[in-house]
């Protein structure tokens, strides 16, 4: 058996509420310390296994904990994890939990809620969807002690219950977990640094955190998702602004301390005070996404979803939605340019950019004039200008368009709709994945599989057995021989159009410490002074 510690990993890789809350100082007259965040987006759906949007991970990483964590090299660290055992034919896997973990109702952190919660997402993740394929058994050999037995050797087992972004393997209590992973879950109990205060959830306004005292943090300083978790503060407040300009006024006021979204035509602005700090915190920016519904016409068909592709010149959108050259730069590879699987294989359709030539495919295509329905998130600027931009791209191909404005969260909830468009259905959203969601075959947006992929829902298998083929490879020349084929079945069945790769800087105010860089935003660590 091959014994594993953390001493040992390490050495191996390192709101405010618009109503009440505006002027309120950092230390409230209670005495309580305050981080008031604008969060990117509205959070309404609360279970981040359900859903992958990004505002439902960040709430999952406020009051959850995950067995292993991504460290800011992307190398998987213990976190509710105190050692690990592997056997030397590397299908059986035993897990001991740290001492003294508890779930804020507190009840403690049992071996069986480790393996309900692994099982849930295994069913929605697509990393977790290939792993549980080579699961032959997980069972609890104590309440602290479990055992991950396969039935094949998986390379990635600690990368997948270690991912960093959505979906995350966060640990509920077992009834919680217990929950079909295709509903959602209605009780919000976790065991990470912060509570979720659901009295005080206001969706569409506010969100509250508070300290959970019972939380344990690891003694190793904090490095992106792994480390110590420490909250610095008693109590977190979203406040969720729909216009972008009030979010600005408010953090230049001082009346919020943390904008973790704000539009690039807003940086020249804060840049230019002297109280403000803006950065890009993600080295590896976001990939667009244009994602077409594979189930309903005129996308149910590759050859009209191709034609389409063949419209999106990267440069219309960057400029439309992103603006500053700084920002952004075209990529014509599925997975983020500069990490290792990164080429332009197959990439000839994304890389035309021409809507005439598209034109000329769509009518080879014997498109038939099926109206396209495409969600427009109004309250993200990004994603508004995106939705704009494919619409009048399709028009000019000559295709009937009718854009639906709505807000993010309500996209959220619709996009998982398969009905028709006259029963509420949809042909087209746009959207982002943060860069290390996507550097591999393994991520959900990237599965051919239409029951457990991701919406949309394409239907590849040969795609399928790329993915497979890429999750038990043994060398880095196969993975990458893999990630190519992926690649070029996605191009070639046009799962979706891919847009650029841009980077949005934050902006905070000047006295806020302890920021951690990392593709996705934790707010352990951080405090005002």
């Amino acid at each position: 058996m091959v014994k594993w510690t953390r001493r040992q990993t390490v050495g191996a890789g390192l709101a405010l509420s618009v109503a009440a809350g505006f002027g309120v100082p950092f230390v409230h007259a209670q005495g309580r310390k305050v981080l008031r965040v604008i969060p990117h987006a509205d959070l309404k759906n609360l279970d981040p296994i359900w859903t992958t949007a990004y505002i439902s991970r960040n709430h999952g990483y406020m009051i959850y904990d995950t067995l292993f964590a991504m460290d800011a090299n992307f190398r998987p660290q213990p976190q509710m994890v105190e050692s690990w055992e592997v056997s030397d034919d590397r299908l059986t896997w035993t897990f001991r939990l740290r001492e003294g973990l508890k779930f804020h109702d507190g009840e403690p952190v049992r071996s069986n809620d480790c393996i309900a919660s692994l099982q849930r997402w295994g069913k929605r993740d697509g990393m977790g969807q290939q792993l549980f394929a080579a699961v032959a058994e997980l069972k609890a050999k104590d309440d602290r002690t479990f055992v991950m037995q396969l039935s094949q050797p998986f390379g990635l087992v600690l990368e997948a219950i270690g991912k960093i972004s959505s979906n995350v393997p966060f640990i509920m209590p077992e009834r919680v977990a217990r929950t079909d992973p295709f509903e959602q879950i209605s009780e919000y109990v976790g065991s990470g640094p912060f509570v979720f205060q659901k009295d005080e959830w206001v969706p569409g306004s506010k969100v509250v955190y508070t300290k959970f005292e019972g939380y344990v943090p690891r003694s190793e300083p904090p490095s992106a998702a792994a480390g110590g978790k420490i909250a610095k503060v008693d109590r977190v407040e979203w406040t969720y602004f729909p216009d972008q300009t009030t979010a600005m006024n408010a953090l230049l006021a001082g009346e919020v301390d943390y904008f973790e979204s704000p539009s690039n035509d807003l940086m020249p602005i804060l840049s230019a005070n002297p109280d403000v700090v803006v950065e890009i915190n993600d080295p590896l920016g976001n990939i667009g996404f244009a994602r077409f519904n594979h189930l309903l016409p005129p996308f149910d068909r590759a050859e009209v979803r191709r034609a389409a592709i063949m419209a999106m010149k990267q440069e219309d959108y960057m400029a439309a939605a992103i603006g500053d050259p700084q920002y952004w730069r075209t990529c014509y590879s599925v997975y983020p340019c500069g990490t290792p699987y990164a080429s332009e294989v197959g990439s000839e359709v994304m890389k035309v950019g021409d809507v005439e030539k598209a034109k000329a495919a769509l009518d080879e295509a014997g498109y038939d004039g099926t109206p396209v329905v495409i969600m427009q998130p109004t309250d993200i600027p990004v994603l508004s200008a995106f939705s704009l931009v494919t619409a009048e791209k399709l028009r000019k191909m000559g295709m009937t368009v009718e854009v639906q404005a709505m807000d993010w969260s309500t996209l959220t909830s619709r996009r998982a709709k398969r009905d028709p468009v006259s029963e509420g259905g949809w042909n087209m959203f746009h959207t982002w994945w943060i860069g290390a969601d996507v550097m591999d075959p393994m991520a959900i947006a990237f599965s051919g599989d239409p029951e457990k992929g991701w919406f949309g829902w394409p239907s590849d298998e040969e795609l399928e057995k790329a993915r497979r083929a890429f999750a038990f490879a043994a060398t880095d020349e196969e993975k990458k021989k893999y990630a190519y084929k992926a690649q070029e079945r996605l191009w070639a069945i046009g799962a979706s159009g891919h847009l650029g790769q841009f980077f949005v800087p934050v902006a905070y105010r000047s006295n806020v410490k302890g920021l951690i860089k990392s593709p996705v935003q934790f707010f352990w660590n951080m405090y005002v002074e």
